[in-house]
């Protein structure tokens, strides 16, 4: 301190010795030789006056203690609940997505529905021609009559011991046998009326009126759909076997619909599939204006980890030593006028949900964490707190 003032009072006598003539006198004369020697005496006075100045800044900082600090943003931590959600895709199913097949051979005879029909389950939806199946079924059931009044007078008579038992025996088994060709033509005769296997929406109709139909591939007639029992279905990977579990919410969006529904986890599957290492969830998904069509792609997001009083901060303050340690910066308390000290603090973090990441060591509730400013400081620094 004492050589800075010593320094400061030469420098100050030291201009204060200057010549006695000006400039504008010396530049009047015109003598080259007093306007060098006054050039050189200007340029050295002002030597001195760079190293008052140089000294006085000196003086200013030491006599008035100033500091820069940096200047930061602090963020407080505080518990909260957190919910993780494990982001899918999946799409959407129904177990009433069916082709229906003709069980007879012959011509479509008539189609009673067009495309987008509600149809309840047994509705009638077409009919083939039976091939003159009817009217044979009308003579059978004459037949069967008759073989029925033949049995009971024969059993009639039998009871009375009138007749023999041999002809009670085959009246009775012709009367069985007619039932039987009756009950058998009723049977294949129903054939040739295409029913509905549920409720639901006819969503094709691939055969036209007149169409020659035969069982077996090729021949479907109609692809009926029951939109009021849709799922989604979800390939979840196997590390998430003990989280995702039945009953978990999950939040569905349809991109294409713009559109959310919340759900929760119908089924989970029994089976790893070992390509992928992976299992299969059902998510039953309400669908009462009909807009959600099979295998329309949805994004799932399922709760697979909650905590009740979790410490979360962003990962973009976030930083990692060359150990892969990862850290913050904390202050302390701040004073009165904002100042505190910085503590590098090493951290462990779990799971991550947008741009925030949960801590699970190293800080607790209330703790001030530098969130501007955090890559310009370094661990014990002193810093001003922005208001």
């Amino acid at each position: 301190m004492k050589k800075i003032l010593v320094l400061l009072i030469v420098t100050i006598s030291l201009f204060s010795c200057g010549g006695d003539q000006s400039v504008s006198e010396i530049i009047q004369k015109g003598n080259l030789e007093e306007i060098r020697a006054k050039k050189n005496e200007v340029t050295a006075q002002q030597n001195v006056i760079d190293a008052q100045i140089k000294s006085l800044d000196s003086m200013i900082s030491i006599l008035g203690n100033e500091e820069k600090l940096p200047l930061v943003n602090t963020l407080t931590v505080n518990k909260e609940v957190f919910n993780h959600y494990l982001e899918l895709q999946g799409d959407v199913s129904t177990k009433q997505n069916v082709l229906i097949y003709p069980e007879m051979a012959g011509t479509l005879q008539k189609v009673y529905v067009k495309e987008g029909d509600k149809v309840a389950k047994g509705q009638l939806l077409a009919t083939i021609d039976d091939g003159g199946m009817s009217n044979q079924l009308s003579q059978l059931k004459s037949q069967a009559a008759l073989a029925k009044t033949t049995f009971e007078r024969q059993e009639r008579l039998w009871n009375q011991n009138i007749g023999s038992e041999i002809q009670y025996l085959q009246a009775k088994t012709n009367y069985e046998a007619a039932e039987n060709m009756v009950s058998q033509t009723q049977s294949q005769l129903g054939k040739s009326s295409i029913r509905a296997p549920f409720s639901g929406i006819i969503d094709n109709v691939i055969k036209d009126q007149g169409t020659v139909v035969a069982p077996g591939p090729g021949s479907e007639v109609f692809r009926i759909v029951n939109l009021s029992d849709m799922y989604i279905a979800v390939e979840v990977p196997e590390t998430y076997l003990g989280s995702v579990v039945k009953g978990k919410e999950a939040l569905i969006y349809f991109p294409v619909l713009g559109d959310s529904v919340m759900a929760q986890v119908r089924e989970t599957g029994n089976f790893i599939n070992p390509s992928n290492r992976s299992f299969e969830i059902e998510i039953p998904v309400s669908n009462k204006e009909g807009k959600i069509k099979p295998n329309l792609t949805a994004k799932v997001n399922i709760n697979d980890y909650t905590s009740e009083h979790a410490i979360l901060i962003p990962t973009s303050i976030i930083s990692e030593n060359a150990e892969g340690e990862q850290y913050v910066f904390v202050a302390e308390e701040p004073n009165p006028e904002g100042e505190a000290l910085v503590k590098r603090t090493i951290i462990t973090t779990g799971k991550t949900q947008g741009a925030k990441i949960e801590v699970l060591t190293g800080l607790a509730d209330g703790n001030h964490l530098i969130k501007e400013g955090a890559r310009s400081v370094k661990d014990g620094q002193k810093v001003k707190i922005k208001k």
